[in-house]
């Protein structure tokens, strides 16, 4: 009997042993779950950050652009306007060119400011966190904008409706009527 009792003892032991490494294991297991979860916690908060770090340099970027181009734009509507003006001297139909780009400057004026401002906003939004804008990555890839060198160089191609020849072009869409039949 004595070596019945034996086994008896030595499969408790191993039960108990077997139980106790279980118990560890368990442990630990849920500590490293514990733990995924927050380094994968982090990792999403990181993601978020660089990708709201990314978005606001391609609104400040794209804002940098729009102010540019409209730097740009300026003195060559004042160049263009005061040579029209030279030649509205010669030609007087070269002031509606003139009242043309007027209107244009300002309408762009007009909407700049408010355009800049909602830029503003909406990065302020993304940084606080209550909007994520999805920009394409190419956003900040477009070249940024440069006067001409030599605007002599340059040939101006106006719109049709722009052009002397308005009159001919409406008596040519006058004699030439579209066919509806089919």
């Amino acid at each position: 009997m004595f070596g019945k009792d034996d086994l008896v003892d030595n499969l408790s032991r191993d039960l108990d042993r077997a139980r106790g490494r279980r118990d560890a294991l368990a442990s630990e297991a849920t500590t490293l779950a514990a733990q995924i979860a927050e380094i994968e916690a982090r990792l999403s908060e990181e993601k978020k950050r660089r990708e709201r770090e990314r978005v606001l340099s391609e609104v400040e970027a794209i804002k940098t652009r729009i102010k540019q181009a409209a730097g740009a734009f300026a003195p060559v509507v004042d160049g263009l306007s005061r040579a029209v003006e030279q030649a509205a001297a010669v030609v007087p139909e070269a002031r509606e060119l003139n009242s043309f780009l007027v209107s244009v400057a300002t309408e762009i004026d007009s909407v700049l400011d408010p355009l800049l401002r909602e830029l503003d906003q909406r990065a302020d939004a993304v940084r606080t966190g209550h909007a994520a804008l999805d920009l394409p990555s190419s956003a900040i890839e477009a070249p940024p904008v440069e006067l001409p060198k030599d605007t002599n160089e340059r040939l101006l191609r106006f719109p049709a409706w722009l052009s002397r020849d308005k009159e001919t072009d409406r008596k040519d869409t006058a004699e030439s009527p579209r066919s509806t039949a089919a």
